[in-house]
């Protein structure tokens, strides 16, 4: 069971659609606190309640926890248990991006692309035309290998671009950590 932890209910219907389409029989269990909005702005406001929540969903049986609030993941990744609409989205997204590609042996250099227009889209409750101006931006990026869409709001972005290079979501990838938590690749034995 994945439990995502959200700070708007948003996000529930994305990971839900998500699911289905690459995950058949994922069991997610949405929490959603939406008091952690404004406050997750300053990631050590909220540090000691995320920690909390986190702990409280995995005591109700999550083996794994998503935070779809890229200013609170860090609080929750330090818990023991690309493209961006947001100016507080770019370095807590960046970092992961870069942290994996340095264990994986290679660099990466993230960059990261403002959506203009997109967040008034959001908060006016227009969630085709919020997706359609990410899909823009990232179809106006030049000079990169791949795009990264940087929050889990955006991921319905990821099937209206045009661009020839991958366009990678976070919540795709969350959602298939998390099945693979669940149903881990079988382990290969030398000999008979």
């Amino acid at each position: 069971m994945l439990a995502p932890l959200h700070t708007s209910p948003v996000h529930v219907p994305v990971f839900d659609a998500l699911r289905d389409e690459d995950h058949p029989g994922l069991e997610l269990r949405h929490t959603v606190a939406e008091d952690l909005w404004e406050r997750a702005r300053g990631p050590a406001a909220v540090a000691d309640e995320v920690r909390a929540r986190v702990r409280e969903v995995v005591d109700r049986g999550a083996r794994a926890v998503r935070c779809t609030r890229s200013a609170i993941g860090g609080v929750a990744e330090a818990t023991a248990v690309g493209l961006a609409v947001l100016e507080s989205t770019p370095r807590p997204t960046a970092a992961p991006v870069e942290e994996g590609a340095a264990r994986a042996g290679r660099s990466a250099r993230v960059r990261a692309v403002p959506a203009e227009g997109a967040w008034a889209c959001f908060e006016a409750g227009d969630p085709a035309g919020y997706a359609r101006r990410v899909a823009d931006a990232a179809d106006a990026v030049t000079g990169a290998d791949a795009i990264f869409l940087a929050q889990a709001s955006v991921a319905p972005a990821e099937r209206l671009t045009t661009i020839r290079v991958p366009v990678l979501s976070r919540p795709r990838a969350g959602l298939a950590a998390a099945a693979r938590l669940r149903h881990p690749a079988p382990r290969r034995h030398a000999g008979g």
